[in-house]
């Protein structure tokens, strides 16, 4: 995978970090955490925009996608010949996804925020799970199953734990951090 600059912008009130560079010339950007409506985070969301190299000046947003379905994962392409859906091979972390030309990290560094994102979305469904009211759960339907008061899990995932993984994808996207 061809390795290029680490970039910075800022779009639509948040700061955005350069992923990498697609086959077709796009560029991809992933948001900045944000605390959301008040209960979770808001994080994963790749970004491309109608000023793809220049976010800070983009009228839009082009795409949306969230990493955990466009970055890793079984991704589908669509086969014009064949006319279907094709599913490839499982992409593990970023310098893996055939989609790619280009991205701004390094094997070591694409495997840690691998690691990362698979913590935050693992963690944001238990905060999720451990804040119900009244009692824990998914909500799918009813459980005889108490598993007590979780709120102070909630509190440490949300105020520790999130905020130590986000910082850490976020230092090894900045600029000023070298691979």
């Amino acid at each position: 995978m061809k390795k290029i600059s680490k970039k910075k912008s800022h779009a639509f009130g948040k700061d955005v970090y350069l992923l990498g560079v697609d086959k077709d010339g796009v560029h991809y950007w992933l948001e900045a955490p944000k605390w959301d409506c008040g209960w979770y985070w808001g994080f994963g969301y790749v970004e491309a925009y109608t000023n793809n190299k220049n976010p800070s000046v983009a009228r839009d947003i082009d795409s949306h996608q969230h990493w955990d379905s466009f970055i890793v994962g079984k991704i589908e392409t669509y086969n014009h010949e064949k006319k279907a859906w094709i599913a490839s091979e499982y992409i593990h972390h970023l310098n893996d996804n055939f989609q790619f030309a280009s991205t701004t990290i390094t094997n070591k560094e694409s495997w840690e925020i691998a690691e990362l994102m698979k913590q935050f979305y693992l963690l944001k469904q238990m905060a999720d799970f451990c804040q119900r009211k009244p009692r824990p759960g998914c909500h799918i339907s009813t459980s005889t199953v108490d598993h007590g008061d979780l709120m102070a899990w909630n509190e440490k995932i949300n105020k520790e734990m999130i905020p130590a993984i986000t910082a850490r994808v976020l230092e090894i996207l900045s600029p000023e951090v070298k691979g």
